[in-house]
């Protein structure tokens, strides 16, 4: 069992596409969904992706909130908030998301354009009071 952000996979998870499934098509979805099998197409959804260890997905274009990948992925990626790539996962394709986290021992292959999600607060050259007031929406 895999542990992500302090909860074990299988508590994340809403639907799983176990290692027997080989599944081709146009895939749309809002909760959790684990692919532990194989996949080609299209992933379109406002929910989370996990990849599981063993698995392959080939699609022309995934685009997910989040993506969770211990297996293999050839996509060209577009996620709204985090990409996670676990030890032994292989991503091949451009990525582009919020937040990255690549482990050691990953093979990625692709270009990656990270976009912004929260205004950015410059620290070093400004008064701690004037930060601290930006912070709880308070004008100086």
């Amino acid at each position: 069992m895999f542990k992500f952000d302090g909860k074990e996979k299988d508590d994340m998870t809403e639907v799983t596409f176990g290692e027997d499934t080989s599944f081709n098509g146009f895939l749309r979805f809002e909760k959790t969904l684990c692919i532990q099998g194989k996949f080609k197409g299209t992933i379109e959804a406002t929910g989370d992706l996990i990849v599981d260890k063993g698995a392959v997905v080939e699609a022309d274009h995934i685009s997910v909130s989040s993506l969770t990948v211990y297996g293999t992925v050839a996509a060209e990626i577009v996620v709204m908030d985090k990409v996670d790539m676990f030890k032994g996962a292989e991503v091949r394709g451009n990525l582009t998301a919020a937040r990255l986290r690549i482990d050691d021992e990953v093979l990625f292959e692709g270009k990656c354009s990270m976009t912004r999600t929260e205004k950015e607060v410059e620290i070093f050259s400004r008064p701690t009071e004037e930060i601290k007031a930006e912070l709880q929406g308070v004008r100086v």
